[in-house]
């Protein structure tokens, strides 16, 4: 080492390990996958937001017939549609219980939320599909309305990508049974609760949307500049 060097040294100021050491220790690295999680969410809320938007635009035709708004049309009394609400909300708490308990490693209570959020998420899907046989059966078909159509590809979309958390969901299961690292468990499980709480909320945005009367459009329209 150069002896000019070693003669300026300074040994009472923080040397430039240190200070990265100490940045390190002050912000904490963020792991890989929920970076990549939050890519994925921030992705799949601009796709909504632009069928959101289509949709709204579309609302403005002479041809659009909002299916809330009169007494003969499916959602001015939506009860099913608040039922199945009830089911997602219902199943992405149990998976924010999850993540609490498994920080306790009671692994029977673990278990049980886990288990009980996967039942809730099917019921949810079920439900939907049951509200899409009974438009059907009313005459609500599919190419009958854009309101129709809008309603089967918004709700179709979030049942898909909650089918998709619900693969994701059983993978942990099976990590769980298979005694992985409770480390990457809790991981897992806590990348799975953010998923499903930001499910929740895109169906609360859909919910309102699909059961406004025409004069909620109108105005939203508007305020949008449609």
């Amino acid at each position: 080492m150069n002896i000019f060097h070693k003669v300026s040294e300074k040994p009472w100021l923080p040397q430039a390990d240190d200070v990265s050491e100490g940045q390190s220790a002050t912000h904490p690295k963020v792991p890989s996958e929920r970076i990549a999680l939050r890519f994925f969410l921030a992705v799949v809320g601009v796709v909504f937001f632009l069928f959101i938007i289509t949709f709204l635009n579309r609302s403005q035709y002479p041809d659009f017939v909002a299916l809330a708004g009169q007494s003969w049309q499916p959602f001015t009394n939506p009860s099913q549609l608040w039922a199945n609400t009830l089911l997602l909300f219902s199943g992405s708490l149990a998976l924010h219980l999850t993540g609490v308990v498994t920080r306790r490693n009671a692994d029977n209570t673990v278990l049980f939320f886990l288990a009980l959020s996967v039942f809730l998420s099917y019921l949810f899907i079920l439900a939907q599909l049951s509200v899409w046989k009974e438009l059907m059966v009313n005459g609500y078909g599919l190419a009958l309305n854009p309101a129709n159509s809008f309603f089967y590809l918004l709700t179709g979309i979030h049942g898909v990508h909650l089918l998709g958390g619900l693969c994701v969901l059983l993978s942990v299961s099976y990590n769980f049974w298979g005694n992985k690292s409770r480390t990457k468990l809790r991981a897992s499980i806590a990348l799975c609760a953010s998923y499903w709480h930001f499910l929740f909320v895109i169906w609360l945005v859909l919910f309102a949307l699909l059961t406004a009367t025409p004069e909620t459009f109108n105005t939203i329209a508007s305020v949008c500049g449609f």
